[in-house]
């Protein structure tokens, strides 16, 4: 298989991957309105597009397009070589649309509506590959009305492939027609001609100007259709720009080259609509941001009122941590004798944390003494909740029902600014966002034993290193030392040797005495060291609960909406991207005209 094979056959697979891509997006639900209209016109779109693929290997539909009397019928007979459509004053408006084919051509095939046309057959070389329409005129009626000449020309235009857009010196400037090319453009490669060039001057260079801006213009043909006939009438080939054009008619739109122009029209198509899709999306863009930044002022308030609440709850309960943390120590430490001191104080204060339970006021508290204990606290809590009607059920994080209600109708006016969809304004009820206040509390629960624990271990293992061991060890026996060695001088030297008496009962009183206010004295120096930083792990625990907690506020829903919305703005963006470079390939390799993509093209296919 040659190069250009496999260029092409890796250009098929891009364009086949883009329209598998728009349709995902196109059938990805959504709960934006912007978002669904764009939906809405990719599946129209994409109902144009799979008509093409249907008909990929069929002749394709060349129409003649222009305004009244500049030639449309004149060009199709000399094109064809003989007289098949009324032309000059016999018809000097063209009413019914006119479709010229190959007797072996089946129209059925091609899906062009039937019932209000006139079909003529005849035998030519150029119509083995195409089939012509001699479309209306779009400027003889105003309006598109029932059985206009408007009507059948937008009936007629989306199932063709390319377009001879005919004028003439008196017509190249006509608003109205031009308007209509615009819309008629949408999916088709376009071929300018000049007609009457026997009666009129070449205004070309001129015309050509005037379609730069809109359109991509290879050629410009100037004919005399009337000569042209003649000519192939006499048997002779067409002369001029008249033969230029037949042949590139021959060559561009052979059976070898159909595929290409309809999946050229594809991308055109998919274009113009995703561009529109962006216009769409951007025009609600700063609603968008307003709402985001709506919603992260409300999870900072929310969150700065539940850290504070939170940081002074758990700040009241520093003495659990610290019993917590001098059990979790004496753990570590194992058997020793400052360890056995550490124990014996921990034990007096395992009885005063026990009368602490009934002073219990929240979940926070409670999580202090474990997992276990915290979450059947919970569970209780919430029991005793559920039975209280009323706000003070999502009141213990500071949550109370005006900042609820508060928080719930500035959220709602920005989601309806937006324009996204009313479903997501349900949950921002004060019953629902009570509900949710009340979920991200017990969720806490758990979460704060997980992380208390976690901290005790680390503040434990921190403060339990050999030297700090060694440290306090040393100085909790050094006092034992020194009394033993008084001790036992007293009795070994002082009375054997020099008979002097031994200690009186005061001295070991006043030994014991000084025992325990020593201990006492290293028991309070090693708790301080273990309170050292204690508030900064507090401050800490509490913003990671919050953030865990309160990662998409009480507004869950409408977090996802808008983050659906900003990915569908990313995806319309890269598909862009993609169906950009690929016309831009199609656009280097043609040699016919196209539309340049403009956003409002595809006005007509919102409709």
């Amino acid at each position: 298989m040659s190069v250009p094979d496999l260029n092409h056959l890796e250009f098929l697979s891009a364009i086949d991957n883009l329209r598998q891509q728009v349709g995902d997006f196109a059938n990805r639900p959504s709960d934006w309105v912007p978002v669904t209209r764009c939906q809405s016109l990719l599946k129209r779109v994409l109902d144009r597009v799979d008509t093409l693929r249907v008909r990929l290997e069929a002749p394709l539909i060349v129409a003649t397009f222009g305004g009244t009397g500049t030639g449309k019928s004149s060009l199709v007979n000399a094109l064809v070589g003989t007289e098949c459509t009324l032309a000059g004053r016999q018809r000097p408006t063209t009413r019914q649309p006119v479709i010229v084919t190959h007797p072996r051509t089946d129209l059925t095939a091609l899906g062009i509506p039937l019932d209000d046309v006139r079909v003529v057959e005849r035998e030519s070389d150029l119509l083995r590959d195409v089939v012509i329409v001699d479309c209306p005129d779009p400027d003889s009626d105003e309006q598109a009305s029932s059985g206009s000449n408007l009507e059948r020309l937008h009936d007629l235009l989306p199932h063709c492939d390319v377009l001879l857009y005919v004028s003439t010196q008196q017509k190249y400037r006509s608003a109205r027609v031009s308007d209509e090319l615009l819309q008629a453009a949408q999916g088709c490669r376009i071929l300018f001609v000049q007609t009457h060039a026997d009666l009129d001057s070449d205004i070309r260079d001129d015309w050509r100007k005037t379609l730069t801006g809109k359109y991509e213009v290879p050629d410009l043909f100037f004919v005399d259709s009337n000569r042209a006939l003649q000519e192939q009438q006499a048997g002779q080939r067409p002369t001029g720009d008249m033969g230029r054009l037949i042949d590139l008619l021959s060559n561009q739109l052979g059976a070898s080259e159909r595929v290409g122009i309809r999946r050229a029209n594809v991308i055109d198509l998919v274009q113009v609509a995703l561009q529109r899709c962006s216009q769409i999306l951007n025009e609600k863009q700063e609603a968008v941001a307003g709402l985001e930044s709506a919603l992260e002022t409300q999870k900072q308030r929310l969150t700065q009122r539940m850290a504070e609440r939170l940081e002074e709850t758990l700040l009241r309960g520093r003495n659990l941590w610290e019993r917590r943390l001098v059990s979790e120590v004496c753990d570590t430490w194992g058997t020793s004798p400052f360890s056995s001191a550490l124990r014996t104080y921990n034990g007096f204060g395992s009885l005063l944390s026990s009368l602490s339970l009934f002073r219990v006021r929240s979940a926070a508290q409670m999580a202090l003494l474990g997992a276990v204990q915290g979450i059947a606290w919970n569970k209780d809590a919430s029991q005793e909740q559920s039975a209280q009607p009323g706000p003070e059920a999502a009141s213990h994080f500071g949550l109370d029902d005006s900042l609820l209600r508060e928080a719930g109708i500035v959220i709602e006016g920005h989601v309806q600014e937006a324009h996204f969809s009313r479903e997501l304004l349900t949950p921002t009820s004060p019953e629902n966002l009570r509900a949710q206040a009340a979920a991200v509390e017990a969720g806490f629960v758990s979460d704060a034993a997980q992380r208390v624990d976690k901290t005790i271990r680390e503040l434990a293992a921190s403060n339990s290193r050999w030297w700090v061991r060694f440290g306090y060890e040393v100085m909790f026996l050094l006092y034992i030392a020194f009394v033993l060695f008084r001790m036992g001088k007293n009795f070994f030297y002082e009375s054997f040797i020099l008979g002097t008496d031994l200690l009186s009962t005061d001295f070991y009183i006043a030994a014991g005495l000084f025992f325990v206010l020593w201990t006492g004295l290293l028991v309070i120096l090693f708790v301080r060291r273990l309170r050292t930083g204690l508030q900064g792990r507090i401050t800490s625990l509490v913003q990671e609960l919050i953030s865990l907690r309160l990662s998409q506020g009480l507004f869950p829903n409408i977090d996802r909406a808008v983050r659906e919305a900003r990915s569908s703005q990313e995806t319309v963006k890269a598909l862009l991207a993609e169906v950009d470079q690929l016309r831009d390939d199609v656009a280097g390799s043609s040699k016919l005209g196209a539309q340049k993509v403009r956003i409002e093209g595809a006005a007509e296919l919102c409709k």
